[in-house]
């Protein structure tokens, strides 16, 4: 996939990019930021609704080689964009040309510092996940800079330079990393790095006053490269080779905590894209956090001691399927103080999404730190009732329970932690390793002696090391808990 590939509008829009100035810095090569920004900027780009180009550069040298693809393909890549959509499959295939420039700022600094003295510069985006949001002491020396914060510090130190602290010269940022308040995080790390590097107390008053660190939230299921017999096949239909080929679900969300004024520097809606400005990010991360990422962390353990591999296969299993969409609209959106008609259009979109018949989402994978996981997203549900003196609902109970079993667990000679399905296949377990040794002791003590199934999960919801707090006395959960462990092992014995 190169330039010589292209044809119509797309070949027409791509040359028009080579003579406009750069006026995003992207800060992320990956598959999230090409099929979620670079493709919301590309439907502004269609409708003459923004104008510049995007220079690309990865966060961290390990990238080097998807930045050198990229550029040996003129920074264009396909993007299939699949899944259903009020329930009818669909699939969409465009180019994009939103990359006007694409560099490694590892091999060529210089080119990264000349962005920030550009006076057509106006956002900054980026995905570095969390592990990118962190202060990692180093020096400010004369060449490239390992973390992303020092990279934004020293980019924006350049531009205070350049343009003497001209109130009007700051720039836009929008962190895409999933971490609570990512705008907020960003701005105290810069800061934190110029006060480490002594800079001036004047550049850190314009940090703080003339840039604007925004607080987004993101939602999009983005796959990146498909099967690759998939490829192979629409190769051959289209007739061009892409290695870095993206797929994407059709469903698409940016909540970003501004003033909606400022949709005249980032005209997303005018576009028809699904991006809302508000005040307040909370109702939008609560939703998700309860809702998808809920129903995720319900679904995940019991479909792997049921020996399920997808989420997919799990919606359309004929009793766990019907289970979880009563977890989430009979038990978990009665605790969300927003307007139910609008939580139940979203759950819909979100058992929409997981029946896409093109994303394999492994159950595997949404288990990892599973412990954690359900302490921010379902646990609120769980207390939410027994604040009300009211006993633990059926749904829930059945997902706690099954987030103990598959933590039935032994520590094996290497150190890792393995489970049993109800088949008496082995599983791995990945998470924290003390509270594995400790849900794995209390098990095995419950074991030699001689507990009855309550007694052990009693102690087990009695851990605060694991909750935050302790759940032993939460009304019926111990009960309801003991009542599917027990009905499993029956079920395992026969």
């Amino acid at each position: 996939m190169t330039k010589t590939a292209l044809s119509g509008e797309t070949k027409s829009r791509y040359e028009a990019l080579q003579g406009m100035p750069v006026t995003v810095l992207q800060i992320g090569e990956g598959n999230f930021l090409r099929g979620f920004f670079d493709w919301m900027f590309n439907e502004c780009l269609k409708q003459g609704l923004m104008e510049g180009g995007v220079a690309v550069v990865q966060p961290r040298p390990a990238g080097r080689e998807k930045i050198r693809q990229l550029a040996e393909q003129d920074g264009l890549y396909t993007l299939v964009i699949r899944g259903m959509e009020e329930g009818v499959p669909v699939s969409r295939r465009e180019v994009i040309p939103v990359f006007s420039d694409v560099f490694d700022p590892y091999e060529e600094w210089g080119r990264f510092a000349e962005l920030a003295a550009s006076p057509h510069l106006r956002i900054v985006v980026s995905n570095t996940t969390e592990a990118g949001l962190v202060f990692r002491p180093e020096s400010l020396g004369s060449g490239p800079i390992l973390s992303f914060p020092g990279k934004i510090t020293y980019l924006l130190f350049q531009r205070y330079q350049a343009f003497k602290g001209a109130k009007d010269s700051g720039l836009v940022f929008l962190p895409c990393e999933l971490l609570e308040q990512n705008g907020d995080t960003l701005r105290n790390l810069v800061l934190q790095y110029a006060k480490d590097w002594n800079l001036p107390e004047d550049f850190r008053e314009w940090v703080q006053n003339h840039n604007r660190f925004l607080n987004s939230l993101v939602d999009r299921i983005v796959t990146g490269y498909p099967d690759l017999q998939e490829a192979e096949t629409w190769f051959k239909e289209w007739g061009v080779r892409d290695p870095l080929l993206c797929t994407a679900e059709p469903y698409h969300l940016w909540a970003i905590e501004a003033e909606p004024e400022l949709e005249k520097l980032l005209p997303f809606r005018k576009a028809g894209l699904n991006v809302y400005f508000t005040k307040d990010l909370k109702p939008f991360q609560q939703r998700k956090v309860s809702i998808l990422n809920g129903a995720h962390t319900w679904m995940a353990p019991l479909g792997l001691i049921y020996g399920l591999v997808h989420v997919r296969e799990l919606l359309e299993h004929r009793e766990l399927g019907q289970r979880v969409k009563q977890a989430v609209l009979n038990e978990i959106l009665p605790t969300l103080p927003y307007a139910r008609e609008e939580l139940e259009s979203y759950a819909r979109t979100v058992f929409e999404r997981f029946a896409n018949p093109y994303i394999r989402h492994r159950l595997e994978d949404i288990a990892m730190n599973a412990l954690s996981k359900f302490r921010v997203r379902l646990l609120p549900a769980l207390t939410h009732y027994g604040g009300r003196g009211e006993p633990a609902p059926e749904q829930l109970v059945l997902g706690f329970a099954g987030l103990l079993r598959y933590y039935r667990v032994e520590q094996r000679a290497d150190g890792s932690f393995a489970g049993r399905k109800l088949s008496g296949e082995t599983y791995i377990v990945r998470d924290n390793p003390d509270l594995l040794v400790l849900i794995s002791e209390i098990w095995l003590h419950g074991q030699t002696a001689g507990e009855s199934t309550e007694q052990t999960v009693y102690r087990l919801l009695g851990e605060e090391k694991i909750w935050g707090q302790s759940l032993a006395d939460l009304k019926g959960l111990a009960a309801g808990i003991s009542f599917w462990l027990n009905r499993w092992e029956e079920e395992e014995q026969r």
